[in-house]
């Protein structure tokens, strides 16, 4: 997201405390007030004004803020004085979560994962994947596409393209061979491909690719079904594991509850977080197909994998949300109404370039000149409405609502970024 948004002298908190605060803050600059108070799509601020969230924590509340089932459940824990930081060790509320993933998501899938608790955040998910690829394969480079945010550990973030990101690294990022994702001038899976077989191209073969399907902060990049198809067919033939990185993806932000299920892979490893403990609290995982768990005991470990507040609350999502198919087909009706309030917009102003994308309840608007993204996200939160910007240049206003939005919610806020992108078009 663009950090250029100059905070005003006064917005709710002293500038005292603001100046404590690291200057590395970002969303705090683009949306300068002090919320107090959410509820499903909706923030409340200091000044008692109330904001629609198309933000939804970077996909970490699919399920909406505070959502009333999840809070119950949640309360009742803490009530009865149950375990909140256990380690790894097992716990009734870890024990609950493995039940429900497996009967709700994996089984009904024919998926057979192990579950691996990384630690609070996706990019641990992404740091243990990398590693156990490499123990598995016993090869050291991994392949990644161009615009893909994996996060911001040094393992992970030499997987991503973002050059201000990978320039705060202080030290060279290597082991990644970076190739076009789908969609780029160069067709990335052919070059791919060629580079693999030919015995004179210096690349060594790699352990594992890492893609996501949707590119997020690369600026809602939609990868084909046919172009994920050849791609793990690419990785069987090599040996490379097939890494997906569904972390903003996941969890039924693009209608299925794992991004991929509608391309039919079965991908080695999986990485989740955000949205994965459905209340915002933090929670990662990795899953590997069975015989990769290579593992000796402790080898990869840390203090906060027991976060058994989270495994409630996402044990009650995956409860409430994934016993049927209710969330899905509400998700693909609404991102019907997103597509088409969208294609107007961009009808309207085909002439500054103005083009859509997205799947599901993760969308994109992209504009020519990257300047009026961020102008039309600043207009947006004058309105109340609040979306970031995404892609290299962050020429891209990207939309992730609730998948629990209203319909009168959602169409409110398409309503105010229609008048945003109005008035900064003209």
């Amino acid at each position: 997201m663009n950090t250029d948004v100059l905070l005003p002298q006064k917005f709710g908190y002293s500038t005292d405390r603001a100046d404590l605060e690291s200057e590395v803050r970002t969303y705090s600059r683009s949306w300068p007030t002090v919320f107090t108070q959410a509820a499903g799509s909706r923030l409340r601020d200091l000044d008692g004004r109330s904001y629609l969230d198309f933000f939804a924590g970077a996909g970490a509340l699919n399920y909406g803020h505070n959502n009333p089932v999840l809070k119950a459940r949640l309360l009742e824990y803490l009530a009865g004085d149950g375990v909140v930081h256990s380690l790894d060790t097992m716990t009734e509320a870890k024990q609950g979560f493995l039940d429900s993933l497996h009967d709700r998501v994996l089984r009904p899938r024919d998926l057979d994962y192990k579950v691996q608790f990384t630690g609070p955040t996706g990019t641990n998910a992404v740091e243990a994947a990398l590693k156990l690829a490499r123990k598995v394969t016993g090869r050291q480079s991994v392949v990644a596409f161009t615009r893909g945010f994996h996060g911001m550990s040094l393992g992970a973030l030499a997987l991503t393209g973002n050059a201000s990101k990978r320039a705060a690294a202080g030290v060279p990022l290597g082991h990644v061979l970076r190739i076009p994702y789908e969609g780029q001038r160069v067709p990335g899976l052919d070059l791919l491909a060629d580079l693999l077989r030919d015995a004179g191209s210096g690349v060594e073969l790699p352990a594992a690719v890492v893609v996501e399907t949707v590119q997020g902060e690369g600026g809602v990049n939609v990868a084909s079904s046919a172009w994920l198809r050849t791609l793990a067919t690419l990785c069987e033939a090599w040996g490379m594991l097939l890494i997906v990185d569904d972390i903003q993806a996941g969890c039924g932000r693009t209608g299925e509850f794992f991004s991929f299920e509608a391309a039919g892979l079965h991908p080695d490893i999986v990485c989740l977080s955000k949205s994965i403990s459905g209340y915002g609290l933090p929670m990662a995982i990795t899953l590997f197909k069975r015989e990769l768990d290579l593992w000796q005991p402790g080898e990869h470990n840390g203090t906060f994998r027991g976060n058994n507040l989270a495994f409630v609350t996402a044990t009650a999502a995956l409860d409430l949300y994934w016993q049927d198919s209710g969330l899905q087909e509400s998700t693909r009706r609404k991102a019907d109404v997103v597509a088409g309030a969208l294609g107007e917009m961009a009808d309207r102003h085909a002439g500054l370039g103005a083009r859509h994308r997205g799947r599901g309840l993760f969308w994109g608007i992209e504009f020519d000149d990257p300047g009026l993204a961020v102008r039309i996200a600043r207009s947006a939160f004058r309105r109340g409405l609040l979306v970031e910007t995404a892609g290299p240049r962050d020429e891209v206003v990207k939309l992730l609502p609730p998948l629990t939005v209203s319909d009168e919610d959602l169409r409110e806020g398409l309503d105010v970024l229609a008048e945003a992108v109005d008035e900064n078009a003209e």
